[in-house]
């Protein structure tokens, strides 16, 4: 072998050893990352939450590993995927952007630390005793996504004031958000429909469902399934010309015409530095849940050219933005 290539050669493996050598460190504590979607839909979440833990100080291979666990959009699997986890002894669970994450992880363990992204109440699910003094060993950021429908029910039928039936995408039947739907419906003497979809084929039939019955526009529920089916309801709500409004602003920024919801990056870069708190030292017990406090309205106005839509002034002057 030439003297160069020796050096070259020595030189790269000199580059890797150090990142090989800090993964393989014995005593890192170990994050168990429970996810009921896939790794591509929840990349972002993931690169968010890094950024938390790299916030508060922690290096990856360094200071903590992760070992990953997706549902591939099943929570049926959340359970033993849960149970892995505890088996493999790892030192904290995120559980990521569910109830059905949460719910699982909470069965699996009373003692592992578990900090987790939730976006429906988690005292009225039964996860915590309180928001503010959550006991247990269980504790997060709680974005009350859910709860959000009415506003965006509002807001659809202030772009679309003649529309006479709205559907309402959802994948669950929680008799809270709902409730709420019907209740801000009635006041704006709006009539809406539920359909529920609960698998990507269930999503396509829901809008052709949606078409038939005559709806002119649609309230997306946030829910797991339909984040990792973004792209999906996007083109189906194009291709069959239906105005809709969404829960992420993820969703206006792939096509869809309005979002209206929290930042679900920031929410999960919140859930880093707790998962950093707690590899510390901190307890679930006595951390509070964090509450999203800044809601984004995003108007995507090349969506409302193709549908032909003029969105009103008074919509646009109170967008936090407005994609061209």
């Amino acid at each position: 072998m030439r003297r160069r290539d020796f050096i070259t050669l020595l030189g790269g493996a000199a580059a890797a050893w150090p990142l090989a050598a800090r993964a393989q460190q014995p005593g890192v504590p170990v994050i168990g990352y429970l996810d009921q979607g896939t790794q591509e839909a929840a990349a972002s979440f993931v690169a968010a939450f890094r950024r938390g833990l790299s916030q508060a100080g922690y290096v990856e291979g360094r200071d903590f590993a992760i070992e990953f666990r997706w549902g591939e959009n099943d929570p049926d699997r959340l359970p033993e995927l849960a149970a892995d986890l505890v088996r493999r002894r790892v030192s904290l669970i995120a559980a990521s952007e569910s109830t059905a994450a949460a719910r699982a992880a909470k069965s699996a363990t009373t003692t592992i630390p578990i900090v987790f992204v939730a976006g429906l109440d988690p005292v009225q699910s039964g996860l915590v005793a309180s928001l503010n003094r959550p006991g247990g060993n269980a504790t997060g950021i709680v974005h009350m996504n859910a709860a959000l429908g009415p506003k965006r029910l509002r807001l659809l039928h202030e772009l679309l004031p003649n529309a006479a039936l709205i559907a309402v995408l959802s994948r669950t039947d929680d008799s809270n958000t709902l409730t709420d739907l019907r209740t801000a419906a009635a006041a704006t003497n709006l009539a809406i429909e539920f359909f529920f979809a609960r698998s990507s084929r269930e999503i396509d039939a829901a809008f052709a469902n949606i078409v038939g019955r005559g709806a002119k526009a649609v309230v997306v529920n946030p829910d797991t399934l339909y984040t990792n089916r973004r792209v999906q309801i996007v083109t189906l709500a194009t291709h069959h010309a239906l105005p809709a409004v969404y829960p992420w602003r993820e969703d206006a920024a792939a096509g869809g015409l309005m979002s209206y919801g929290p930042s679900i990056t920031d929410q999960f870069r919140q859930a880093g530095l707790y998962a950093a708190r707690v590899l510390k030292g901190e307890k679930p017990a006595d951390l509070p849940f964090m509450r999203a406090t800044k809601f984004v309205f995003v108007i995507n106005l090349q969506t409302a050219r193709t549908f032909g839509i003029a969105v009103p002034p008074t919509l646009l002057a109170i967008a936090d933005e407005v994609i061209e």
